[in-house]
């Protein structure tokens, strides 16, 4: 999970997390995020070709595709986990996104979440928020730590937010799988990302869960942007404004769910028509 709260180890020649991050992201253009014509290749496979691909400031775009169409390892890239052979990915006008190692990318307000949630099941669902709320501190300093008002009213909010209210003091290895979910969603809200990418954010949860992640996600939407990569297409049907797919790792068509249903590229490599 790409998040600020672990402290990064090695990284590229002449990087270091000592040096200074650009404080703020430019989007006086609107955009948040400009991927240009990324190219990734492994052992001859092209996991990614050429693709070129822009998100909105406070957009909530869906990403859908067969397996191997390269979504996986678009995120990859974003969050500097692969670095490209060739092309450009830019946060905002101005961030080079290959100048940066993964956990800076966290610090610059990329919040990553990837399909199987990660949090720590032996402390309880506000401790786990605490910590998030704490970023590069220790664990132990963190839970030492003292709330001040601001950041009690922070997770109070949060809770609220992630359907956990209740929940507070349980240990979070004893929620539901989906209620792990939305946790962990809410340790990512907790460092106020301005793009989230969710990785298959519904898998594995039950049709209640699945209704309540859509509201949760909607609710987000505007305040935050969102990349959502799902296969379940009666959620993205929920929640889908625009929708991106993805195909041999490159965009294959783009616009409203009803327009890629539409077009018979996507009914051949996706839909199975």
């Amino acid at each position: 999970m790409t998040r600020s709260v672990a402290m990064p180890a090695g990284g590229r020649e002449g990087e270091g997390l000592g040096r200074p991050l650009q404080p703020g992201v430019d989007t006086s253009n609107g955009q948040i995020l400009y991927l240009d014509d990324i190219t990734v290749s492994f052992d001859g496979f092209r996991a990614l070709n050429k693709l070129t691909l822009t998100i909105g400031v406070g957009e909530l775009r869906c990403v859908i595709g067969p397996n191997g169409a390269g979504k996986t390892t678009m995120m990859d890239v974003i969050t500097g986990k692969t670095r490209p052979d060739s092309g450009t990915a830019f946060f905002g006008q101005t961030l080079d996104l290959s100048r940066y190692r993964e956990a800076e990318i966290a610090q610059l307000g990329i919040g990553r979440k990837f399909q199987k949630p990660t949090v720590f099941e032996a402390m309880t669902v506000g401790e786990n928020l605490e910590l998030a709320l704490a970023g590069d501190k220790s664990v132990w300093a963190s839970l030492r730590a003292r709330l001040d008002g601001a950041q009690r009213d922070r997770i109070d909010a949060l809770l609220v937010l992630i359907r956990l209210q209740d929940e507070r003091r349980r240990l979070a290895g004893r929620l539901s799988h989906g209620q792990k979910q939305w946790l962990e969603i809410g340790m990512l809200l907790a460092q106020e990302p301005k793009l989230l990418l969710l990785d298959e954010p519904v898998a594995g949860m039950t049709d209640a869960e699945t209704d309540k992640t859509a509201e949760l996600l909607l609710s987000l939407r505007g305040k935050h942007s969102l990349m959502v990569v799902e296969h379940d297409m009666a959620f993205i049907a929920s929640i889908a404004e625009r929708v991106t797919v993805l195909a041999e790792g490159a965009v294959l068509a783009e616009g409203s769910l009803a327009q890629v249903q539409a077009d018979e590229r996507v009914a051949e490599v996706y839909l199975g028509r």
